[in-house]
């Protein structure tokens, strides 16, 4: 086998290519090249390793194949990351940084955050990807993704995970409801009222259903929604109330609808999580800084959330 340090690049770029694409000819379009080119370049770079990478039925990777993409993604975002240090050290912070953010907490912090980079780095170009946490933390893994906005605990040992804030869980009521003037209730009281909820097998749900268990409660579901952002807009136009994490209900307008604090729930964690085995570049160490300014600034004002970020 050839010395890995005789390899070439563009091999491995190619592979990437052909994995992300699933077929050699859109590697190719995406490539703006042609398909014999693609196709030599993986060929060659299997021939150098002495393997098969690419399984030609399947399309997918081999065991051998997997190995390989998964430092090739390291060894692509480290090249970029090279790139953007040396373009800010001579000039401005500048290079494309992608995020990943879970819708809820999108709604309050998007906009300021986006603000915040364009005053402070008018080069920098970010790129901002909505998903649940179990879309974003794979993403953040296979670096796709420079950094993600998730709930917490992330259980993945290849994460380095920072404490951002804490979110109670509440009752986004019509104005009209038994429990629209009740300023706080128990989860006893809380048990008496049919409430929307996310259906079972979403992490929300179960985790509340999971803490229930454990004190004799269980909801009644008036209406199964999945989609946090989904179930806040029904309730907020009045349909029937719904216990949400209190960044879904932030940023609707006063209206005919009352916020009911729940006492004896359990908050949710909410973090910043980036991949542990590559090193932030200076475009993603500027971004995380303005997102701890943005959350040490906006979030205390959002109702039900308390602020967890470290000093």
């Amino acid at each position: 086998m050839a010395s890995s340090l005789a390899m070439d690049l563009r091999h491995l770029s190619h592979l990437l290519a052909v994995v992300e694409h699933r077929s050699f000819s859109a590697a190719a379009r995406a490539m703006h090249t042609v398909q014999s080119n693609v196709s030599t370049h993986v060929a060659k770079l299997e021939k150098e390793l002495g393997t098969v990478l690419i399984d030609r039925h399947s399309m997918q990777p081999t065991a051998e194949g997997h190995a390989v993409v998964e430092r090739a993604r390291r060894i692509r975002t480290e090249l970029q990351s090279i790139e953007d240090d040396i373009v800010s050290m001579r000039h401005e912070v500048a290079g494309e940084v992608h995020i990943g953010c879970i819708g809820t907490t999108g709604r309050w912090m998007a906009t300021p955050l986006l603000g915040e980079l364009s005053k402070r780095h008018p080069a920098l170009r970010p790129i901002l990807v909505d998903a649940t946490t179990t879309s974003l933390i794979p993403r953040v893994l296979n670096g796709d993704l420079d950094m993600a906005v998730v709930n917490t605990p992330a259980v993945e040992t290849g994460l380095v995970t920072e404490a951002l804030f804490d979110e109670e869980r509440i009752v986004m009521t019509p104005k009209d409801h038994p429990l629209a003037d009740a300023g706080t209730i128990t989860v006893a009281e809380l048990a008496n009222h049919p409430v929307m909820l996310p259906p079972v097998g979403t992490i929300f749900r179960d985790a509340i259903d999971q803490e229930l268990q454990t004190i004799g409660a269980h909801l009644e579901a008036a209406a199964e929604v999945d989609g946090l952002r989904l179930l806040a807009s029904l309730a907020y136009q009045g349909y029937a109330p719904a216990l949400l994490p209190a960044s879904a209900v932030s940023g609707y307008p006063e209206g005919d609808w009352s916020l009911v604090h729940v006492d004896g729930l359990a908050r949710r964690s909410v973090g910043l999580v980036r991949n542990r085995r590559t090193n932030p570049s200076m475009p993603v160490l500027a971004t995380r800084d303005a997102l701890h300014e943005v959350i040490r600034k906006i979030a205390p004002h959002q109702p039900g959330i308390h602020v967890t970020l470290e000093p």
